[in-house]
């Protein structure tokens, strides 16, 4: 039986200003602990779940918590995508989930997929939701209400990771506007690494399936992490996000791979089947 028991990523977060692992020491820690740069997102989707889960009360948690417990070695972060969640009303099972890899697997990061972006006492309760009742290390937020906007969550303490360059191609209708002879994607890069850095720990998403814009952001935020989305159902390379986004290091990136482990089977042994699977993407693109 796994533990449900909460803890206050705030209260984590003000003993470790003085004894307490920020972010960006936390996720050095996993990677070197892990030797692994692969990242397992949590995106549970009942259809495609086995279906003796679609019976059980708390079916997410118990199916995430398998697909956990068999890859947990083998990853530095795992990233529940929280509309997954929303969707089923199992935010509920979120909060068990995270609190089953913050107890259980203490050593690997723990990023919440929000995307959230708003201004003022929003931000900050949005903060509140990562931080404090998920416990995330970090939260992925939307840049495009500026520094302001992302303020309260460097005030809390956590980790903050900003889009900047996304999979999907509908990317383009923005991110690769000019401005001023660059593109913007290059223009968030800038101020990621030049103005968030400063206010905290940070970092960037930018997808597998632009390969060279990745290694344009890199020449651009030197050590920062960056989170790699889009490997394996969206077509990414694991292989050409190691070249183009590793630091000096071989890490430096976060390589995430969500439906192609989590629905490796769907079947009894869906959960040796992630291992596998994650196994394989995990040896592609770490050092």
């Amino acid at each position: 039986m796994y533990s449900t028991q909460p803890t206050s990523a705030l209260l984590r977060r003000s003993q470790s200003k003085g004894n307490s692992v920020a972010f960006l020491d936390r996720l050095d820690r996993a990677w070197s602990l892990s030797r692994s740069n692969l990242c397992v997102g949590l995106d549970p989707d009942p259809s495609k779940m086995p279906r003796r889960f679609s019976s059980q009360p708390n079916g997410i948690a118990d199916f995430c918590i398998e697909i956990i417990n068999a890859t947990a070695d083998l990853v530095c972060a795992f990233k529940p995508q929280i509309a997954y969640f929303a969707a089923q009303r199992a935010e509920d099972q979120l909060e068990t989930i995270c609190n089953y890899i913050r107890s259980s697997h203490p050593d690997v990061v723990l990023i919440l997929d929000a995307k959230r972006g708003d201004i003022g006492s929003t931000a900050a309760n949005y903060a509140i939701e990562a931080y404090d009742r998920f416990g995330a290390d970090a939260v992925t937020v939307n840049p495009y209400l500026g520094t302001d906007s992302v303020e309260p969550f460097f005030e809390a303490g956590g980790g903050v990771i900003g889009l900047c360059r996304t999979s999907n191609p509908g990317g383009d209708d923005l991110q690769m506007l000019d401005t001023g002879g660059e593109p913007l994607f290059v223009r968030v890069a800038e101020m990621i690494a030049q103005r968030w850095s400063r206010l905290g720990d940070c970092g960037l998403v930018v997808g597998a399936t632009y390969p060279n814009e990745l290694s344009r952001v890199r020449q651009i935020v030197g050590d920062l992490p960056i989170l790699v989305p889009g490997v394996g159902a969206q077509g990414g390379s694991a292989d050409e996000v190691k070249a183009n986004g590793s630091r000096s290091d071989g890490h430096g990136i976060i390589v995430n791979s969500s439906r192609a482990v989590l629905y490796a089977s769907s079947g009894d042994d869906f959960a040796s089947a992630a291992r596998l699977v994650a196994d394989d993407t995990r040896q592609s693109c770490s050092p």
